[in-house]
C-alpha cells in the first residue's frame, strides 16, 4: 500500500510523550512510534485489561510513568526528565454516555487535562511540537455540512463541550504564548483494540462474533463519517512531522475523515456484510440523548496541506477489525 511522502519523516531517536497511550488511538499510535525507533513515554493512568497496547512487546520498549494527566508538575517533570521533543496529547474521558452521566469529571479530565499539559510544555524548552486531540464533535450541531474547519465550535452537550473548551484553549496556547500546538479533528475511529463495547464497531462485532443481534442504542439514522484507526495514526504523525518542519501551522486545526458519511444502520448493515452474517437483523433501540444528529468532515485542508488522505476504504478497515476481534475472543 502506498503511503503519502510525508509519511517518510524519521521518528527515529525522537523523545516523544504520548497521553492516553492506552486507549484506542493512543496504543496504535505508540505501536507504530516504538517500530519506527522513537523513544516513547507514555502516561498511564490505568492498565486495562486486552488493551492493544500490551498485545506485543511494546509496553517492554518504552517508559510508562504512572500518574494522571491534570497533575501538571508531574507533566512537566516528564517532559523535562525526558527531554521530549513532540506531545501527543491523546488522554481524555471519550465516552458520550459517561460524559451524560458524569459531566464534572469529564469536563474536568478533557479541560484541566489540556491546559495541564500545554501548560507544562510552555515551560519545557526541549519541545518542538504538540499535537492536541479535538474532535469532530467540538464543532456541535451546524445547519451546514459538512464541517471546515472554519466553523464555528458550538458544543452543547458535556462531551461536546469538553472538546470545543480544549480546542479554543490550545489555539490559546498557541497564539498567546507562541507554543508549537496543533489540532487535530476527526470523525469516529475504528479499529482493533476498542473495548468500548458501547461504541457501534465493536459492539455490532461482539454481537456478530457471539452469533446475536447486534443493538443500536440510537434510531439508526444519526449520520457519522468513521475512519479506520491506522489512517489516523498516519494523521497524527504526519501533522506533527509537519509541525516540526513548518512552525507557521502552530494554532491551526485540521479535519480528518474519511469524506463517505454513513447513517449507523447503513453502517451495521455493512459490518453485517463483512463478518457474512446478514441473516442478523439489528435491534434499534432508540435509547441515545443528547447527541448530534449529523455530523461529517470537509478533509480537503489536510489533503492539500498535509498530504493525508485516507490509505483504507472503509470495507479494509472493518476486515482488519474483524480479524483483530476474532482472535480477542477466541483467546478470551
Amino acid at each position: 500500500m502506498m503511503l503519502s511522502k510525508s509519511l517518510a519523516h524519521s521518528w527515529k531517536g525522537k523523545s516523544v510523550l504520548v497521553t492516553g497511550c492506552t486507549g484506542l488511538l493512543g496504543s496504535w499510535i505508540t505501536h507504530r512510534l516504538v517500530a519506527e525507533g522513537a523513544a516513547v513515554v507514555g502516561l498511564i493512568r490505568d492498565t486495562v485489561p486486552g488493551s492493544h497496547l500490551f498485545e506485543s512487546d511494546t509496553a517492554q520498549r518504552m517508559a510508562s510513568v504512572r500518574g494522571d494527566v491534570r497533575d501538571q508538575a508531574l507533566v512537566e517533570r516528564v517532559l523535562q526528565e525526558y527531554e521530549v521533543e513532540v506531545v501527543l496529547h491523546l488522554a481524555a474521558q471519550a465516552l458520550v454516555g459517561v460524559a451524560n452521566r458524569s459531566p464534572a469529571e469529564t469536563l474536568d479530565v478533557n479541560i484541566k487535562g489540556t491546559w495541564s499539559v500545554l501548560e507544562a510544555a510552555r515551560r519545557a524548552p526541549a519541545v518542538k511540537a504538540i499535537v492536541v486531540a479535538s474532535s469532530d464533535k467540538a464543532y456541535g450541531a451546524s445547519a451546514h455540512l459538512p464541517y471546515t474547519e472554519d466553523t464555528p465550535l458550538r458544543g452543547r452537550h458535556p462531551y461536546d463541550v469538553s472538546k470545543s473548551c480544549a480546542d479554543l484553549i490550545a489555539q490559546c496556547f498557541a497564539h498567546t504564548y507562541d507554543l508549537p500546538v496543533g489540532i487535530t479533528r476527526c470523525g469516529n475511529l475504528f479499529g482493533g483494540g476498542d473495548l468500548n463495547w458501547n461504541r457501534i464497531v465493536p459492539g455490532t462485532m461482539r454481537s456478530v462474533l457471539e452469533g446475536k443481534a447486534p443493538l443500536i442504542r440510537s434510531d439508526g439514522t444519526l449520520t457519522r463519517d468513521y475512519l479506520y484507526i491506522e489512517d489516523a495514526v498516519n494523521a497524527y504523525l504526519q501533522f506533527a512531522a509537519a509541525l516540526i518542519e513548518n512552525p507557521a501551522l502552530k494554532g491551526q486545526a485540521f479535519n480528518f475523515g474519511h469524506n463517505h458519511p454513513l447513517q449507523v444502520i447503513e453502517l451495521v448493515h455493512t459490518i453485517l456484510q463483512v463478518c457474512a452474517r446478514e441473516d442478523l437483523e439489528p435491534i434499534v433501540l432508540s435509547e441515545a440523548s443528547n447527541e448530534i444528529k449529523d455530523q461529517y468532515l470537509d478533509s480537503a485542508r489536510s489533503q492539500k496541506e498535509l498530504g493525508w488522505t485516507p490509505q483504507f476504504s472503509l470495507q479494509e478497515g472493518l476486515k482488519s477489525t474483524l480479524g483483530w476481534y476474532q482472535k480477542y475472543f477466541s483467546m478470551e
